[in-house]
C-alpha cells in the first residue's frame, strides 16, 4: 500500500472511532443520568461530562488508529517475508 493511502485510512478510522465512542458514551444510561434525563433533572452532574468526555474522545481516536497501524505493520511484515522468500527461490 502507498503511504498516503495508509495514512488517510488511519485518519478515517480514527475519526470514525471518535464519533462512535462519543455517540455510545452519550447514549449510555449512565451518561443520560448524569446529564439530567431523570425525573425533574435529579442527579444532574456536568462534572462527569468534563472529566469523562476527554477520555472518551482520546480513546475513540487512539484505539482504532493503533489497531489500524498494527494491522498495516503486520501486513507489511507478511508481504516483506513473501517477497524475500520468492527472491531466494530465484537465486537458488
Amino acid at each position: 500500500m502507498k503511504r498516503d493511502a495508509v495514512t488517510g485510512g488511519g485518519c478515517l478510522v480514527s475519526a470514525a472511532g471518535v464519533v462512535g465512542a462519543v455517540w455510545l458514551w452519550g447514549a449510555s444510561d449512565r451518561t443520560q443520568r448524569h446529564l439530567g434525563n431523570e425525573f425533574e433533572n435529579n442527579g444532574q452532574d456536568f462534572g462527569a461530562v468534563l472529566t469523562e468526555l476527554p477520555f472518551v474522545f482520546l480513546a475513540g481516536a487512539v484505539v482504532p488508529a493503533a489497531v489500524w497501524g498494527l494491522g498495516v505493520w503486520l501486513l507489511g511484515r507478511r508481504r516483506g517475508r513473501s517477497e524475500s522468500s520468492r527472491a531466494s527461490e530465484f537465486h537458488a
